[in-house]
């Protein structure tokens, strides 16, 4: 049976209503990553939340769009550390084409760092988003846009940094997916024959060797 309600929802104005709306996607989002999305309902997440059901279907269609506005919160978690570090030695080397393959590795050791510490912090989350987006379109685009918006990230911190790339949207989507992958085999699925810090130097050599022409 849908959990969908029929009366409109609203998107409150006042401070301590925006707070509200923000807490109840903020634990909502907690509580279908612990429990699953189709074990939460929307009577628990207004009880973890704090709040009365009444209350969250006056701001929500549904559980789903809770998940759904968690899910943005949460990429944009990623996305905004990984964008101040190339910001950062964008900073450092003046905004001029002076980067380099040792700039380069810095660089990359950062984000994976950052990136592992994500995925370790919110396993779950990780885990259920990949469940969801295997079997929801909706939760499957956002997931989609939010690798782009990372890919677009990067590949705007590649031109100011004097980088000339052929087919740089295809070659750091490829890169992201590699780095990804990585974290991954790190995090979730610990093959016993595989050496993660070899992985993660071959991961940077991989991506050096990616760049190396557009560098000389």
């Amino acid at each position: 049976m849908s959990e969908e309600k029929t009366s409109k929802t609203r998107m409150p104005k006042l401070d301590k209503a925006l707070a509200k709306r923000s807490r109840i996607i903020e634990k909502g989002f907690e509580l279908i990553c612990e429990k699953g999305y189709h074990s939460t309902t929307t009577p628990e997440i207004a009880k973890y939340a704090d709040v009365s059901t009444g209350i969250i279907y006056q701001y929500f269609k549904d559980k789903k769009e809770i998940f759904m506005e968690g899910l943005k919160k949460f990429s944009d978690s990623i996305l905004f550390p990984m964008t101040a570090i190339l910001e950062e030695n964008l900073v450092t080397s003046g905004n001029t084409p002076a980067i380099s393959l040792d700039d380069i590795e810095r660089i990359l050791d950062r984000i994976i760092t950052l990136m592992l510490q994500s995925h370790r912090m919110s396993q779950k989350a990780h885990e259920e988003i990949y469940s969801m987006a295997h079997s929801d379109h909706d939760v499957a685009e956002i997931f989609a846009s939010s690798e782009l918006a990372m890919t677009k990230k990067i590949e705007e911190f590649v031109k100011k940094a004097g980088i000339q790339m052929e087919n740089p949207k295809e070659k750091i989507h490829l890169i992201y997916g590699i780095v990804e992958n990585y974290c991954h085999e790190t995090i979730y699925h610990h093959h016993a024959e595989l050496n993660n810090e070899v992985m993660r130097r071959e991961v940077i050599l991989i991506i050096k060797n990616i760049l190396k022409n557009s560098l000389t």
